[in-house]
């Protein structure tokens, strides 16, 4: 090794629902690689994979003589999965009594508003196992209704009964007052099985939302702490060095995760989002769309900036409040699956062939997918994937293209050819992640052409260039490791805390912010320094980021500005983009003093600058690549061999360990200072 044995070895794991990305960071060595994820058990991949980290850099797992031991930074799924695929655990509800079916009243919004037989997702509790509690709080948090002991008593012996394996609590205006909430806490622990209180997961008003995401945090807290714990085991370290990305954007112990998985949920995709900020803002950029496609789905964001995080998200068709990172997900990615419908039209995923099978070629799959219509197009240049270690049957991927060009023709007036198929499914595919692009730019007032596209992902190089056309977007910026992307952006995460105390405090025209804001921040700030100490984190390594949530008097949804003098205008200037129009004249309230808590951590260096050259660039083969009606010969870069200034003109393929990118017609290529391949429509 050409480091000093001593140097901490830092790795960034992210298991998706294909391959299971890592890179391994010691000093200025850099190693990146997949594995084939384990969906039934996702810790085996992970284990292969750090198995392999240290055969190669040398240590081993849990330190020792080699050196401190590596520090690992995790992006999961397994939150996410679980929740989808409802496969939680046995979750009871105890809430204050009569508002025991709040979860499934929700709200008056329908989601298909013209659809008269639309349904909402079954609640994660049935009726069955919903309690209630007579007590009350008020708003003002003093006590209505006081809590009776001996009810505890007899709830313990009912859950007890019920073989729950976890529970819910979330009584009304516990964020005001906690005292009744604490209190059946305390007795619910003589259970012995995971408990989620609302006043420490989310003390914030609302009781459906706030209800809803306890209640997602119940449903998900043992499997979620079985795969931790077990995990932490298996790398015989007790979980100490093992943090877990959140969907905010920042990483947390695995103990803590394992107690609030419910800010696991988008654990993976936030990742790829903090990567594409850091390199973006390296590369001058403030502006930019991220496009994260992978093997079963697609995420994107648009950011200003810092990432933008929400309070309001859906996921499964669950309200989650807790703040996590605006992204959007839709099932398209390199492993859907391509079918005809009942109707006779061609359909790409959501469904996807995962790790197993996998796509038809594969070698496993039998269905037609994403994946294999590039192939079928010949826009992989020949050979494998992953450093050819990953062989591709071309036969295999004909097949499955040729009984879906059938299907298609059996209802058309003629027929359909392998060709067709295969161009056909990648439209489709690009129209789903078209339409995800437009919903956070164009829908949310965004111009796109303004904006520039940050594609990473195993299957997103393929089709970046076409997204960005179909949405006007002048550039694309294709990071170095594109493939194992999210992988360093957990890497480089910081440990961040999220904190909220509701307040409805008024703010008249003209007036500054109330007073009574300074002592709501120092009593979080004291908290979140508190448990950032119990992170590892001593006063020095500490930050601490304020936010006001606001709106006009009279409304049901605020906005979320950053505190200081400026708030107030911040706010009507938020207004303005959001929703159109502001009116700085009427009465403002402040509904709730948000911090962020930081944990500054070491961060792996992003890749050294180097020099431009005016070297040619020379393509190492060529290939038959179908563009449009007929195969064009199209030269087939290896993206190691490309310097800083090197220019590629189209149509041209770029291959890498993780990656292909297709430069279309009309289009043109250079690299970068930093490595990045800046993709530009001419």
């Amino acid at each position: 090794m050409n480091t000093s044995a001593r140097e901490l070895l830092r790795i960034g794991v992210d298991a998706g629902g294909t391959f299971t990305d890592f890179i391994a960071v010691r000093g200025r060595r850099r190693l990146a690689f997949k594995v084939s994820s384990t969906p039934r058990a996702p810790a085996r991949a992970i284990l292969a994979g750090l198995a392999r980290v240290m055969k190669e850099l040398g240590e081993e797992l849990g330190g020792g003589r080699a050196g401190p031991a590596p520090e690992i930074v995790h992006g999961t799924t397994v939150a996410t999965n679980a929740l989808l695929e409802r496969r939680g655990a046995r979750t009871a509800l105890v809430t204050t009594a009569g508002f025991e079916d709040v979860i499934e009243i929700g709200r008056q919004a329908r989601p298909d508003l013209y659809n008269l037989r639309g349904t909402r997702p079954a609640p994660l509790v049935p009726r069955a196992l919903r309690f209630g509690l007579g007590e009350r709080v008020g708003a003002d948090g003093l006590v209505i209704e006081g809590l009776d002991p001996r009810e505890l008593e007899e709830l313990v012996t009912r859950l007890r009964r019920a073989r729950v394996e976890s529970v819910a609590v979330s009584l009304l205006f516990s964020f005001a007052n906690p005292g009744h909430e604490r209190a059946a806490e305390a007795a619910l622990a003589a259970l012995g099985v995971p408990l989620s209180v609302s006043h420490r997961i989310l003390p914030e008003y609302r009781e459906y939302e706030r209800t809803s995401s306890v209640v997602v945090n119940a449903y998900l807290a043992p499997r979620v702490g079985r795969y931790l714990d077990e995990l932490g085991r298996r790398l015989a370290r007790g979980g100490g060095g093992l943090r877990i990305m959140q969907s905010s954007g920042g990483s947390v112990s695995a103990r803590v995760a394992a107690r609030e998985p419910v800010r696991t949920i988008l654990s993976g995709p936030a990742g790829g989002v903090v990567a594409a900020t850091r390199v973006a803002a390296r590369a001058g950029l403030t502006d930019v769309m991220t496009f994260d496609m992978g093997g079963t789905s697609t995420d994107v964001a648009l950011c200003r900036g810092p990432a933008r995080t929400t309070s309001e998200a859906q996921i499964a068709g669950l309200p989650v409040a807790v703040p996590m990172l605006d992204i959007h997900t839709v099932g398209a990615g390199g492993g859907s699956i391509a079918a005809v419908d009942a109707g006779g039209a061609l359909r790409v995923g959501p469904k996807s062939a995962g790790a197993d099978p996998g796509p038809a070629c594969y070698g496993r799959g039998t269905r037609a997918t994403v994946t294999d219509a590039n192939l079928v197009l010949g826009r992989f240049g020949g050979g494998g994937l992953l450093g050819s270690s990953l062989p591709l049957d071309e036969g295999r991927a004909a097949a499955a293209l040729d009984a879906l060009a059938a299907a298609i023709s059996r209802n058309g007036a003629r027929r359909v050819t392998r060709t067709e198929a295969a161009l056909g499914v990648i439209r489709i595919a690009n129209m789903n992640m078209e339409r995800a692009l437009r919903l956070v730019s164009v829908e949310r007032g965004h111009d796109p052409r303004r904006f520039t596209l940050v594609s990473f992902g195993g299957a997103g190089g393929l089709h970046a260039a076409e997204l960005a056309a179909a949405l006007r977007i002048p550039h694309v910026l294709i990071p170095a490791d594109p493939g194992n992307f999210s992988a360093l952006g957990v890497l480089l995460a910081d440990v961040i805390k999220d904190y909220a105390r509701t307040v409805m405090l008024p703010v008249e025209p003209g007036a500054g912010l109330p007073r009574a804001l300074a002592a709501h921040f120092a009593g979080l700030e004291r908290q979140a320094a508190r448990e950032l100490r119990a992170e590892g984190f001593a006063s020095g390594r500490t930050r601490f980021v304020r936010a006001l949530a606001m709106r006009y008097r009279g409304q049901s949804f605020e906005l979320e500005v950053a505190w200081g003098r400026g708030a107030l205008a911040a706010f009507h200037r938020a207004h303005q983009e959001r929703y159109g129009h502001a009116d700085p004249g009427s009465a403002v309230e402040v509904v709730s003093a948000r911090l962020r808590g930081i944990g500054v951590t070491d961060k792996p260096a992003l890749r050294r600058a180097r020099a431009l050259t005016r070297a040619a660039a020379r393509p190492q083969s060529h290939a038959a690549v179908w563009l449009g009606s007929r195969p064009a010969r199209v030269p087939v870069y290896d993206r190691e061999s490309l310097r800083p200034g090197m220019r590629l003109k189209p149509p041209a393929l770029v291959r890498e360990y993780g990656s292909t990118t297709l430069v279309p017609p009309g289009w043109v290529a250079q690299v970068d200072r930093d490595d990045n391949l800046i993709l530009s429509a001419r």
